[in-house]
Formats: C-alpha cells, sequence, structure tokens
C-alpha cells in the first residue's frame, strides 16, 4: 500500500485529498504539512512514505523549492499540486524533479487517474528491485549484471550515466550538465505526451541553468551560466568524440564504436578525426573536427530510454 504525504497551506485542499485517497483505497495518508518548510527528509523516512503530494505555490518554502531540497535525500516520487498555468513555471517544476502535475481546483476524476500512474510506476521500479534480488540469491553480480547490460539503476538518469561512463566522459565537467539535460528532457517529454518534441539545444541550456540557479536569478548571470554550460559540454563532446575515434582506429568493428559513432556523432567527423591521429595531427589548435552538441545531446537522452526499454 502506498503511503502519500501531503504538503498544501489550504486545509480544505488537504482534507480533499486525503477523502480520495482513501475513499478509493489508493492508500494510506502518512502525514500533512501546510508549508514546504515544515518537511525534511528524516520526516518523510521516518514515516516511510511514497509519493509526496505538494502544493507549487505557498507563502514560506514554495513546492519548486521543497522539492529540490529533498532531492537527495527523498526516495519517492513528487506529484505537483496547482492552479498555475504558466508552462516556464510547470516547466521548471519538472526540472526540478516532480513526476506528474494535477491542477486546482482538484478533480477527483484526475487524482484517481494519477495516483493510479504513480502506483504503476513504483510496482515497476519494485518489480526491477525484485528481480534484482532474485539473482543476487541464485549468485549472479547485480553489478556485472550493471555493467553488462549497459544500464545501472532504474531511472533514466542513471542510463545516461552508464552512457557517460561507457565514453570516458564522468571526469569532464560537462558531464553533471548533460545529465541535467538529460533529466529536463525526460519531463519536458513527459509533460507534453504523445506531442513531444525536442525543444532547441539553447531553451534546454537556459531551463537547466535556471533551475540550477533559481527563480530569482539576474538576467546577466543567467546568461554567463548558459554560456559557461554550453563551454562545459562543447569540450566534454569534444573529448568523448576523440575517445571514440581513438577506439575505432584500435578496431573499427568493436561494439562501443559501433553503438555511439553514428548514434551520438556525426560520423564524418569521427573519420576526419580519425584521420588526423592517423597523420599524426590531431591536436584542438590546429583541428578541423567539428562537434554537433545538439545531436550528442538528443543521441544521448534516446540512447537512455532505449538502455532503460530494454529493462
Amino acid at each position: 500500500m502506498m503511503r502519500f504525504f501531503i504538503v498544501d497551506d489550504d486545509p480544505a485542499v488537504r482534507f480533499m485529498l486525503a477523502q480520495i485517497i482513501e475513499d478509493e483505497d489508493l492508500g494510506e495518508v502518512a502525514g500533512e504539512a501546510e508549508d514546504g518548510a515544515l518537511v525534511d527528509g528524516g520526516v518523510l523516512a521516518l514515516k516511510k512514505v511514497d509519493v509526496v503530494l505538494i502544493d507549487l505555490l505557498m507563502p514560506r518554502r514554495d513546492g519548486i523549492e521543497t522539492v529540490k531540497s529533498l532531492s537527495g535525500s527523498f526516495d519517492g516520487l513528487f506529484v505537483m499540486i496547482s492552479q498555475v498555468e504558466s508552462k516556464d513555471l510547470i516547466g521548471e517544476a519538472y526540472a526540478a524533479g516532480i513526476e506528474y502535475y494535477i491542477t486546482k481546483p482538484v478533480n477527483r476524476l484526475e487524482v484517481i487517474g494519477v495516483i493510479r500512474k504513480v502506483e504503476q510506476h513504483l510496482l515497476l521500479h519494485q518489480s526491477i528491485r525484485d528481480i534484482r534480488r532474485s539473482l543476487s540469491v541464485i549468485g549472479m553480480d547485480p553489478q556485472q549484471e550493471k555493467r553488462s547490460q549497459g544500464f545501472g539503476d532504474r531511472s533514466l538518469l542513471s542510463a545516461a550515466n552508464d552512457v557517460l561512463s561507457e565514453l570516458g566522459m564522468l571526469g569532464e565537467s560537462g558531464s553533471r550538465d548533460l545529465l541535467d539535460m538529460v533529466q529536463y528532457l525526460e519531463r519536458w517529454e513527459r509533460a507534453r505526451g504523445s506531442d513531444y518534441a525536442f525543444p532547441s539545444l539553447g531553451e534546454v541550456f537556459e531551463e537547466v541553468a535556471l533551475a540550477r540557479l533559481g527563480a530569482s536569478v539576474s538576467p546577466a548571470d543567467l546568461r554567463k551560466e548558459v554560456k559557461a554550460a554550453e563551454q562545459r559540454v562543447r569540450r566534454a563532446v569534444a573529448e568523448a568524440q576523440s575517445h571514440l575515434a581513438s577506439l575505432g582506429l584500435i578496431d573499427y568493428s568493436h561494439p562501443k564504436f559501433e553503438q555511439y559513432a553514428a548514434s551520438l556523432f556525426d560520423l564524418s567527423e569521427i573519420r576526419k578525426k580519425m584521420k588526423e591521429m592517423e597523420e599524426g595531427d590531431s591536436s584542438a589548435a590546429g583541428s578541423s573536427v567539428r562537434t554537433n552538441t545538439k545531436k550528442f545531446v538528443q543521441g544521448l537522452y534516446l540512447e537512455s530510454k532505449r538502455l532503460i526499454s530494454r529493462m
């Protein structure tokens, strides 16, 4: 049975949500709070909470800031509740870490539908954990499974992390930016459903920077962070491209080369880099090889989704 914690400054909304959960036998309400400032990871862990239903706008600490503050200490799911219709603000909420969104005024059928999706989400994760536990019982190393399958844990973020690891990029400062971009794209797609299409690369950089710095950041500081992030990512992608090109020189049929050379990079640029390496002219200053950051980001997201679909 799922355990819920409701955070909303309106007692009528908290009561209504609790009634729907109990009447429809959707789970158990483990606790409530009237503001995000009153919630911390310790409370949620003590009450064994699976799902936090949280209002977007609250007087002391709003829902987005609360989700950000709990992201490192709470392993469950966040469902945002609000009457706000701003696409930018909703996008920021997804970037912060929410999984689903319920609009106000609260509609009983919508609440039930969203919670049913949350239940399926949690059941899938539990099934994956049970499978891994069973494998460990019969003597199979879960870490070896992780390496051989090419993905790690239950999330898209974990799959993206594994891809970056395969490419030798985790030591690059731009790897954190890339993982944040994958998370943003995941929430973008979830918010738009079947109408999903990739946003512009500039928009992704800006939204990720905004989520990192907060809504109160000045336009000048936002532009500065976006530019710095673009440079970090460009350097990281260039390093990965060089790494893959060197691998291709050694073994053109290597599975890693075959898997990533065309899906994450422009193959013509990989070949150009390989030629430079063969000729001993691969210095960054004199190189004519270009990096396609947009293709890499989109490819990283799609590759991570593909790995998750194999679970």
